[in-house]
């Protein structure tokens, strides 16, 4: 039997029934195809894309074209899971109406079905508007890399009292403004699970341990092809980058010594068209 297509109401009954929902990121379409084959609820159009598929040393680099640009071609591949897109640095810091076009051309050019910021209570504004616009919003609190410069660095969130209780403040204040979920990343799990008990939707953990009604992780990470850096909440389960090395030697090995192309790999033709030519 075919996977239900999963949407945001899917997403807010799971809290209810206890299941916990998967999420990934996928940035292209081939990914996003054989994801779908899967059953995973969500993908995630991070502007991670801009460390793992672009190279940039952070995700402030990456700019709305881009995004739209990969978004469009994940929706291709992606019939049955909940497709969100991740607005990116600058994308909705400016002002309410700039903030609601660009999470419009996620919907109008990226057939995106959703979209994800970070921040809490400075961007409460920002999340009424695009809900209103009746596109539905996908929080983001803890470790938000967008802010990695204020942050000074990739640190964990809420590890004293004062930056904890803003955390759980802020994720109350998101969930009065409409989001349908809040992605809680470097959260000491203590202070995940309080939040995910205040909370009536559900929380997306990365990093923020077990008590999450859900857990994201980046499709590179999760099968090893990222090498500059590993998490520690990162979990690899396929040894993704050293598979495609070997492949990548086997393939120059046999090119070099005439192994391949073999008989198989070729097309013949007709000896009396050689002999005509």
């Amino acid at each position: 039997m075919a996977k239900a297509k999963f949407t945001v109401r899917s997403f807010k009954s799971t809290k209810a029934n206890g299941r916990r929902i998967s999420m990934l990121t996928a940035y292209d379409y081939t990914t996003a195809c054989l994801l779908d084959e899967t059953g995973v609820d969500c993908l995630l159009v991070g502007d991670s894309l801009g460390m793992v598929m672009l190279g940039y040393e952070n995700t402030l680099r990456v700019t709305m074209d881009e995004m739209i640009h990969h978004t469009k071609a994940v929706a291709r591949g992606s019939r049955n899971a909940l497709l969100i897109g991740d607005m990116p640095f600058l994308s909705y810091h400016i002002s309410v109406e700039e903030t609601v076009r660009n999470a419009g051309r996620f919907v109008q050019e990226g057939d995106a079905e959703a979209v994800k910021l970070e921040g809490g209570q400075g961007m409460v504004d920002k999340i009424r508007a695009i809900v209103k616009a009746q596109i539905p919003v996908l929080g983001h609190l803890g470790l938000t890399p967008q802010s990695v410069n204020a942050f000074g660095g990739f640190k964990v969130q809420g590890k004293d009292f004062e930056t904890a209780r803003q955390i759980i403040d802020d994720a109350l204040l998101l969930q009065d403004a409409g989001v349908f979920g809040i992605v809680l990343e470097c959260v000491p799990d203590g202070v995940a699970r309080l939040i995910t008990e205040k909370l009536e939707i559900p929380t997306i953990g990365i990093g923020a341990g077990v008590h999450c009604d859900g857990q994201v992780l980046v499709i590179q990470d999760l099968m090893g092809m990222f090498r500059k850096m590993r998490p520690k909440f990162v979990k690899t389960y396929a040894d993704g980058g050293d598979i495609t090395v070997a492949a990548v030697k086997s393939y120059i090995k046999e090119l070099r010594s005439g192994a391949f192309p073999a008989p198989e790999h070729s097309f013949p033709v007709d000896e009396n068209v050689l002999a005509a030519l």
